[in-house]
């Protein structure tokens, strides 16, 4: 049964109220003051309350506006009660967060039909929220199957630290590393446009295919690709995940393969954010952006990827990342650059903290939202020593 909360400080009214609410088969509750029915309201969570805009010490729209700033209470229905019918006074209650108004002395049958509305309201936003509150589990859910199937870190020679945290509503952000014999080491990271399950299920699709270490499949271009020609890789990856046979989705991806005799790095990317290689020298640090010219993954049948080579010297830290890792809208609604993010990944870290670390303090600082970003964030450090 949905429960009714009137707050008045009449008790003439709050007895005509409750007396005809109750004949109409409602769970009543009443307050005699502001400050009794805001710890009512807290206490009972009604799915709909009656209150009085002028009250001592604290009238309706104060009400109004703190149970409404509650999120366990803010579904609830909010009728205030008035003798204001004035334009400014109805702005000034919407704008509080009041749902309707009834005049005062209340008419009985617009009354009942107020509060009949309300309770429809109410349910139906009641039940949107249960399949909300559905929604976000299931996107928990794979959020964790993906942090499920990323690689362990690397150690020895070359190390790994990587960085994933999905947004809210969960993106498509993928990456792994691994060798594909003693010599050439994978490393990748893939980022599906759009978000949620199906956006996840196409990164995984990905990763599993990559994984097998040969693209064996239906395509003769994968059955023929080889892994150590990043070029190859993604023209490969773009002959079997067209955007027409994956409900028009398409992903970036940055693809390189490091052989650790020659030192070489061979890289490829389509539409994807440029990695980071920084070399700290005895004198100063260099910074170069990897990336070559390329569309998304899917978009366009026939694309050719170019690859191109780098020298990786002692010492040197590749970052390989998504766009969710400096697209973060700030406290001032700008967005964090690519830039900024580059100059927090090499500047000087303390106290044991990794350069991924320090990057990610420095984006939920910076961030509106705090740690709840817009897009997934994934980062990822190669060290070669």
């Amino acid at each position: 049964m949905s429960q009714i909360l009137i707050i008045d400080d009449d008790p003439t009214v709050r007895l005509t109220l409750s007396r005809s609410l109750k004949n109409q088969g409602y769970d009543v509750a009443v307050a005699v003051d502001g400050e009794a029915g805001l710890k009512e309201a807290m206490r009972l969570h009604p799915a709909l309350i009656i209150c009085d805009w002028m009250m001592p010490m604290m009238d309706g729209l104060e009400v109004c506006r703190q149970v409404k700033a509650q999120s366990s209470l803010a579904n609830t229905y909010f009728i205030l009660l008035t003798a204001r019918d004035q334009v400014g006074d109805i702005v000034q209650g919407l704008e509080t967060g009041a749902d309707d108004f009834l005049s005062k002395p209340p008419d009985m049958n617009e009354l009942k039909a107020r509060v009949r509305a309300g309770l429809r309201l109410y349910q139906a936003n009641h039940a949107l929220q249960v399949q909300k509150q559905y929604l976000e589990a299931e996107l928990a859910q794979a959020a964790d199957y993906v942090r499920s199937l990323l690689p362990h870190p690397l150690e020895g020679s070359i190390t790994t630290h990587s960085c994933f945290l999905p947004s809210t509503q969960l993106g498509g952000d993928c990456f792994d590393y691994y060798w594909l014999d003693p010599e050439n080491l994978v490393i990748y990271l893939l980022d599906v446009a759009g978000h949620g399950v199906g956006a996840a299920l196409l990164s995984v699709s990905v990763l599993n295919l990559l994984r097998t270490k040969s693209l064996r499949g239906s395509s003769q271009m994968l059955a023929t690709t080889d892994l150590r020609q990043p070029g190859q890789v993604l023209s490969a990856l773009n002959d079997h995940f067209q955007m027409a046979g994956h409900q028009e989705m398409y992903f970036t991806i940055w693809y390189g393969v490091y052989n650790q005799t020659t030192r070489k790095l061979s890289y490829s990317s389509g539409g994807h954010p440029p990695a980071v290689l920084v070399n700290e020298g005895a004198n100063e640090t260099s910074i170069t952006k990897l990336k070559t010219s390329g569309l998304p993954i899917g978009m366009l049948p026939d694309i050719t990827f170019e690859t191109d080579f780098c020298e990786v010297a002692p010492s040197s830290k590749l970052f390989v990342f998504s766009d969710g890792a400096y697209e973060i809208t700030q406290l001032d609604e700008s967005l964090w650059s690519l830039d900024e993010l580059i100059k927090v990944l090499v500047a000087p870290v303390a106290n044991g903290k990794s350069s991924l670390d320090f990057a990610l303090q420095e984006a939920t600082a910076t961030a509106k939202y705090g740690n709840k970003f817009e897009d997934d964030l994934s980062l990822l450090e190669v060290s070669f020593s």
